[in-house]
Formats: structure tokens, C-alpha cells, sequence
């Protein structure tokens, strides 16, 4: 089993590798390393946005948002502080909070209320939201915190909720929904590694 996890850990390493370079390139104007950027990172950014967005068209708007952000940014990228793919993913996460909650804006009737036909808030399976070895990896790392962290942060990630929407929603002050968040990702982080 060891020897199975090592060559993950070496195909993400040669992944990441690659990554690092196309971005290198993309920062210097290189448009056909932004198509074979693309081409590697879309599927995951993919999942990642339409498990917030819950709807395929917005979800391929947000990631072509997202990839336009990613090539303008290519040169703020630094690897000695994210991962590639943990770069670009936030970028995605961040473009698809805030088109949903530009979304709910748009929904939002006169007197206060969602319509609710407008806003799907059933959750996707679990299978949808990362067709990869990196989704399979997080969904195991995610049972593995308590309920409460697996709660919080899915709220929060998978549904763009704020600390304070969280703490209103359990009935907890906001820095134990902080203290629960820090923690758990804490904890992915090293289950992830």
C-alpha cells in the first residue's frame, strides 16, 4: 500500500512540477502553455465550481472567469507559498463565491426572500464534485474529521457561507467557528500531505 501512495506522491510532485512551469511561461505571454495549463487543471477547478454553483452554465462561466483571472495573475503566482494546483483552485473557489452571491443578489425579491426556484440548494453527489484522485483523497481526509469541522467546512467551501453565517446557523460564537475551520483544515492539510 506505501508503495502505491509513493507513486501518487511522485505523480503529484511531477504534476505540480509541470504546473509550476506552464505557469513560469504563462506569466511570460506563453499561450500555448495557458492551452496546456488548461487543459490539466480544468477538470478539477471544474468540480470545484460546479459543486458551489450547483448549475453546469454557470459553473463553465466561472471557470472561464477564472482561468482569465489565473492568466492575468500568472505573474503574482509564488510557489514557495501554494502549490500550483492549490493556487489556481483558490482563484476558482473565490470567482465561483462570488458570482453565486452575486446570484443570490440578483434572486433576492423586494421584501427580503429568496425565490427558491431560482436558487438549487440540494447538494450534488459527492462523485460530482471532483471526477480525480485529488477529490477521492479530499472526500476521505473529509470523513475523517469530526462532524462538526466536516460540517463548517464544507458550509463554508462547498456553499460560500461566512464565519458569521456559519455561526448564526450552529448557534456557536464566530471564533469557534474560526477555531473549527482553522483545525479542520489544519487537519486536511495533513491528511492531504
Amino acid at each position: 500500500m506505501s508503495g502505491v501512495k509513493e507513486k501518487d506522491r511522485a505523480r503529484n510532485r511531477e504534476r505540480d512540477q509541470r504546473l509550476r512551469e506552464l505557469l513560469a511561461a504563462c506569466a511570460l505571454n506563453d499561450r500555448k502553455a495557458f492551452a496546456h495549463l488548461y487543459q490539466i487543471a480544468a477538470p478539477l477547478l471544474y468540480g470545484i465550481v460546479l459543486h458551489i454553483l450547483k448549475r453546469e452554465a454557470w459553473a463553465e462561466e466561472c471557470l472561464q472567469e477564472a482561468f482569465v483571472k489565473i492568466w492575468n495573475n500568472t505573474g503574482s503566482y509564488r510557489s514557495h507559498l501554494a502549490a500550483p494546483m492549490t493556487w489556481m483552485a483558490t482563484i476558482a473557489r473565490n470567482q465561483a463565491l462570488d458570482q453565486l452571491r452575486r446570484h443570490r443578489r440578483e434572486t433576492l425579491e423586494a421584501d427580503g426572500n429568496y425565490l427558491s426556484e431560482e436558487i438549487d440548494t440540494d447538494p450534488l453527489p459527492m462523485e460530482k464534485l471532483v471526477h480525480s484522485e485529488e477529490g477521492t483523497r479530499l472526500k476521505i481526509c473529509l470523513e475523517r474529521l469530526n462532524e462538526k469541522q466536516r460540517q463548517v467546512i464544507s458550509l463554508a467551501y462547498f456553499r460560500g457561507l461566512t464565519q458569521s453565517e456559519l455561526a448564526t446557523q450552529f448557534d456557536m460564537p464566530l471564533g469557534t467557528v474560526k477555531t473549527q475551520i482553522r483545525r479542520g483544515l489544519e487537519q486536511l492539510r495533513g491528511c492531504l500531505e
